[in-house]
């Protein structure tokens, strides 16, 4: 049995993590297991042909990045077709959100290929082993989280509802959607995850891969055999940052949200904790306002440029140049073992589709209609680039010590500022990492048009920089829902999940 503590957005993926962990698996393997059970069964939140980044930090060694994010398909298409099938949505989630859902918003998925990867690079335990405990979840029902059940109360109706499988699976007899406690069967997904588990390539070069492409592409999707065939997960270098005494790494080009998580703190760490609470709010609000403006600004949709204009963003937050940057669905799971290695890992299926294959049981995302995401549109994208992604799984240690911190969030574009507020708040400001995930969090963000503050109670909020407040009146997982682990030789480990999200830390018993 390994000493594992694992943080994640359910009770039963935490169970999952620590069940595998039980079994003689390590962070990564924990870690794994975990996030897969959330893809499986985090309904509506998740699903499983979703894209994934995963995040480790070996006790010898360096940190590295797993990129296992969705990419761009239509190979053998004509780009005149990537706009087609697709049909906006409008929903309230914190605010009116609009996406676009259909056969034609699902990108090549990624995740499977990013998780068996790391498993084969940093985890212990056979792959099958891993996978287990979803196919249990799976095989014999589940119950809906109150995360879920929030998020489908307000998504259902305009994501779920249109495909015939979806809203059968989702929605009582009586049309109304499935509330919290409420048992979830999805057919044909236990044998899927069989499949998946004999052989992880079976999605991309296996008949289930070319099932899915077909089902996709039969039905007016971008999505091929070809582009399965050709996907790869990829190894890369964090994009690395300090706060206080620790040495930061996260997700980095094509993905955003690593590299605006690192500009925050980078700005946070030249102007300081502040010396109180009001001082401490401002300069959150300068330092979201400044990464947040360059991000609208300069890094959605930049394509092939990103990497350029992330290191720009870089250097420009390196000495706190904040006039300068003003030139704007998720799961995530975070372990640590006695061994000094730290796994964190986010997952996501954007908003969802709504789509399902039929057989399967294998919801699928919607990655390319993430307005916010391509605000160029799809025809800037070629088959095979990355998308790009607010996701940010993080971990930080601690350089007097060694002490490691895996950390992420949930929250779409909110997932950044979730973390860089945690992270300062323990890092800087010297709370332990309960108080630090439970603190109050505000979001700079432009909706409707008009920038505002979004905040949480118990914030000194007030009107500046043009920017007006929009108080909520209690914590809200509209504000992400921060999953994080600590882990020292001296104090041993320790896990806090985010009551904002429902979540749960397990490790497995002794």
């Amino acid at each position: 049995m390994s000493d594992v503590t694992i943080a994640a957005g359910t009770r039963i993926a935490a169970e999952a993590g620590a069940v595998v962990a039980a079994r003689g698996g390590n962070a990564v393997d924990a870690a794994i297991a975990a996030e897969i059970v959330s893809m499986c069964t985090d309904t509506g939140i998740m699903s499983p042909g979703c894209g994934a980044f995963v995040t480790v930090w070996p006790a010898a060694g360096e940190p590295r990045v797993i990129d296992g994010y969705a990419e761009m398909p239509g190979r053998g298409l004509d780009p005149a077709s990537f706009e087609a099938d697709t049909h906006e949505v409008v929903f309230d989630y914190g605010g009116e959100t609009r996406q676009r859902v259909g056969y034609g918003t699902i990108a090549t998925p990624g995740a499977f290929a990013g998780l068996s990867l790391a498993a084969a690079r940093y985890g212990h335990l056979p792959w099958q082993q891993l996978l287990q405990p979803a196919i249990d979840c799976v095989e014999r029902g589940f119950p809906l989280t109150g995360g879920a059940a929030e998020y489908l109360g307000y998504t259902h109706e305009a994501i779920y509802r249109w495909h015939p499988d979806s809203n059968r699976i989702l929605h009582h007899a009586d049309g109304s959607p499935l509330g919290e406690g409420d048992t979830v069967h999805i057919p044909h997904l236990a044998d899927t995850l069989r499949e998946i588990a004999r052989d992880p390539q079976a999605l991309y070069r296996g008949e289930l891969g070319r099932h899915i492409a077909d089902g996709v592409r039969g039905r007016g999707g971008l999505l091929g055999i070809d582009d399965l065939r050709a996907y790869e997960a990829v190894e890369r270098a964090p994009v690395r940052a300090h706060i206080g005494d620790w040495d930061v790494a996260t997700n980095p080009p094509p993905a955003v949200g690593g590299a605006c998580l690192a500009a925050m703190l980078l700005i946070l760490d030249r102007l300081g904790a502040g010396d109180d609470l009001a001082q401490a709010t401002g300069h959150m609000i300068t330092a979201q306002h400044a990464v947040l403006g360059y991000r609208h600004a300069r890094l959605d949709g930049a394509g092939a440029e990103v990497a350029g204009e992330v290191e720009r963003l870089l250097a420009l937050a390196g000495v706190a140049d904040t006039s300068l940057l003003q030139a704007p669905s998720t799961s995530h799971v975070s372990a640590v073992d006695a061994d000094g290695l730290a796994c964190a890992i986010t997952a996501s299926a954007g908003y969802g589709s709504g789509a399902l294959v039929e057989g399967t049981g294998f919801w699928l995302n919607n990655s390319l209609g993430e307005l916010d995401l391509h605000t160029k549109g799809l025809s800037s994208l070629r088959p095979g680039d990355r998308l790009a992604s607010n996701m940010a799984p993080t971990i930080a240690r601690r350089r007097r010590d060694g002490a490691l911190l895996a950390i992420g969030s949930p929250g779409a574009s909110r997932i950044t500022t979730a973390i860089a507020q945690t992270l300062v708040n323990f890092a800087a400001r010297g709370m332990d990492l309960a108080a630090a995930v439970e603190h109050p969090r505000l979001h700079v963000e432009t909706a409707a048009h008009q920038q505002s503050i979004a905040f949480e109670p118990g914030l000194p909020v007030e009107a500046t920089r043009g920017l007006t407040p929009r108080p909520f009146a209690a914590p809200s997982m509209y504000f992400g829902g921060v999953q994080a682990v600590f882990g020292s030789p001296q104090d041993g480990l320790a896990g806090i999940a985010d009551a904002r999200r429902g979540g749960s830390v397990r490790s497995p018993p002794e």
